[in-house]
Protein backbone atom coordinates (compact mmCIF):
# COMPACT_ATOMS: atom_id res chain seq x y z
CA UNK A 1 0.00 0.00 0.00
CA UNK A 2 2.75 2.49 0.83
CA UNK A 3 5.71 2.76 -1.47
CA UNK A 4 8.95 4.47 -0.64
CA UNK A 5 9.63 5.81 -4.13
CA UNK A 6 7.43 7.74 -6.51
CA UNK A 7 8.05 8.48 -10.15
CA UNK A 8 6.97 11.98 -11.14
CA UNK A 9 7.15 13.88 -14.37
CA UNK A 10 7.01 17.64 -14.74
CA UNK A 11 5.97 18.76 -18.18
CA UNK A 12 8.06 21.58 -19.76
CA UNK A 13 4.90 23.67 -20.09
CA UNK A 14 4.37 23.40 -16.33
CA UNK A 15 7.88 24.70 -15.76
CA UNK A 16 7.23 27.73 -17.96
CA UNK A 17 4.03 28.44 -16.02
CA UNK A 18 5.97 28.37 -12.76
CA UNK A 19 8.53 30.80 -14.23
CA UNK A 20 5.73 33.10 -15.44
CA UNK A 21 4.10 33.08 -12.02
CA UNK A 22 7.42 33.99 -10.38
CA UNK A 23 8.03 36.79 -12.89
CA UNK A 24 4.50 38.11 -12.37
CA UNK A 25 4.97 38.22 -8.61
CA UNK A 26 8.29 40.08 -8.97
CA UNK A 27 6.78 42.60 -11.41
CA UNK A 28 3.71 43.13 -9.20
CA UNK A 29 5.86 43.73 -6.12
CA UNK A 30 8.05 46.16 -8.05
CA UNK A 31 4.98 48.06 -9.21
CA UNK A 32 3.51 48.27 -5.71
CA UNK A 33 6.81 49.47 -4.27
CA UNK A 34 7.18 52.00 -7.10
CA UNK A 35 3.69 53.40 -6.58
CA UNK A 36 4.05 53.74 -2.84
CA UNK A 37 7.74 54.76 -2.80
CA UNK A 38 7.04 58.35 -1.72
CA UNK A 39 4.81 57.12 1.10
CA UNK A 40 7.47 54.64 2.19
CA UNK A 41 10.15 57.37 2.17
CA UNK A 42 7.87 59.67 4.15
CA UNK A 43 7.53 57.03 6.90
CA UNK A 44 11.30 56.73 7.34
CA UNK A 45 12.13 60.41 6.80
CA UNK A 46 12.83 62.51 9.86
CA UNK A 47 10.47 65.40 10.38
CA UNK A 48 12.39 68.66 10.19
CA UNK A 49 10.85 71.28 12.48
CA UNK A 50 13.00 74.12 11.10
CA UNK A 51 11.46 74.19 7.63
CA UNK A 52 11.05 77.69 6.26
CA UNK A 53 7.68 78.56 4.78
CA UNK A 54 7.42 79.49 1.12
CA UNK A 55 7.57 83.20 0.33
CA UNK A 56 4.88 84.92 -1.67
CA UNK A 57 5.58 87.22 -4.62
CA UNK A 58 5.57 90.43 -2.55
CA UNK A 59 8.14 89.04 -0.11
CA UNK A 60 10.43 87.86 -2.91
CA UNK A 61 10.27 91.25 -4.62
CA UNK A 62 11.00 93.01 -1.30
CA UNK A 63 14.19 90.96 -0.90
CA UNK A 64 15.62 92.23 -4.21
CA UNK A 65 15.91 96.01 -3.63
CA UNK A 66 12.55 96.85 -5.16
CA UNK A 67 13.37 95.23 -8.51
CA UNK A 68 10.46 93.01 -9.51
CA UNK A 69 11.56 89.43 -10.05
CA UNK A 70 8.12 87.87 -9.85
CA UNK A 71 5.28 88.84 -12.16
CA UNK A 72 1.86 88.33 -10.62
CA UNK A 73 -1.59 88.16 -12.20
CA UNK A 74 -2.27 91.65 -10.85
CA UNK A 75 0.73 92.97 -12.79
CA UNK A 76 -0.56 91.41 -16.00
CA UNK A 77 -4.04 92.82 -15.47
CA UNK A 78 -2.61 96.26 -14.76
CA UNK A 79 -0.65 96.08 -18.04
CA UNK A 80 -3.88 95.25 -19.91
CA UNK A 81 -5.62 98.25 -18.35
CA UNK A 82 -2.75 100.57 -19.35
CA UNK A 83 -2.98 99.54 -23.02
CA UNK A 84 -6.65 100.54 -23.35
Amino acid sequence: MFTSTAAMYIDPATTSYIIQIGAGVVIALGTVIGIFWSKIKRVFKKKNEDETPALDAAEINALHDGKKDVVTAEDLLADDDDEK
